[in-house]
């Protein structure tokens, strides 16, 4: 979790505090607002030491439970405004994988230098539309959202329209064994392959791939896109996170540049992709 989130969280619970304490009637202790609204002291002590994430329904209930309704508005903008970075697949994914993507798109739309890393599967930007179906089937059965995997890969892919968009550049980064993820059959696989040594030698495009046995100045982790120097976008299993202050984008953007010191590029990362390709006949 963000130390920004983590800090608005905690300033919430400090808020909320305040208003138990402040309330007209009398200060309230934990059990007895726990007692109003039907809760345990537990959360109650959580959520105002920004142990727990407020829902919007706890924000309500507790501003007409402590007898300040006027507080509504204020808390429930406090948790808009950090929540916006921590953006939850339980809540995205509500409507399936396409509002995600439609998303992605407006954001990609507005950038002119995007930096991506990516470690497990083959960065977005480049996929083919049956590699972003396969993902889209996996992720969706791991979630369990909405099956539109069809969908999905369509705005996926139209996205790529962007490289081809005059004053564009798109800087990818790979580790090798994202090029032998399993995550769709061997001849969708292929194709994908084939689409990715082929990018290798466009203007828009530089891609590097970092081998299994580079030396590293950084473990490889989760993977990130860095839009221009105004947006960093991360993903774990439990959200994407957002980023827009301009040491955290200076952070994942030092991060890619270290990455990129074990990075080969042109013809040596077309000879890794190819043997990448080559392996999957072996199988």
């Amino acid at each position: 979790m963000s130390t920004d989130y983590q800090q608005a969280r905690i300033a919430l619970g400090e808020r909320l505090r305040e208003l138990r304490q402040t309330c007209p009637t009398g200060k309230l202790t934990g059990p007895q607002l726990a007692d109003r609204l039907g809760c345990t002291h537990s959360k109650i002590y959580k959520l105002e030491n920004g142990k727990q994430t407020a829902t919007a329904e706890d924000l309500r209930a507790w501003a007409e439970a402590t007898s300040h309704p006027e507080a509504t508005a204020e808390l429930l903008s406090r948790l808009t405004g950090f929540e916006s970075r921590i953006r939850s697949w339980r809540r995205q994914l509500a409507s399936g994988h396409l509002p995600v993507q439609r998303t992605w798109n407006a954001e990609v739309a507005r950038s002119k230098v995007i930096h991506i890393w990516e470690e497990a599967v083959i960065a977005g930007m480049l996929q083919t539309t049956d590699y972003a179906r396969h993902v889209f089937i996996r992720y969706a059965e791991f979630q369990q959202s909405k099956p539109d995997a069809d969908e999905s890969a369509r705005a996926r892919l139209k996205r790529q329209e962007w490289l081809y968009e005059s004053g564009k550049k798109l800087h990818v980064l790979m580790w090798e064994a994202a090029l032998h993820a399993r995550i769709c059959p061997p001849s969708v696989l292929a194709a994908q392959l084939d689409r990715l040594a082929g990018v290798i030698g466009m203007d828009s495009i530089s891609l590097g791939i970092v081998p299994l046995g580079a030396p590293l100045k950084l473990a490889p982790a989760n993977g990130f896109c860095i839009l221009d120097d105004r947006l960093a976008i991360t993903e774990d299993w439990h959200a994407e996170l957002w980023l827009d202050d301009s040491h955290n984008i200076a952070t994942y953007l030092k991060v890619w540049n270290t990455l990129r010191e074990s990075a080969v590029y042109g013809t040596e990362a077309q000879n890794i992709i190819y043997a990448a390709r080559r392996a999957l006949n072996t199988h």
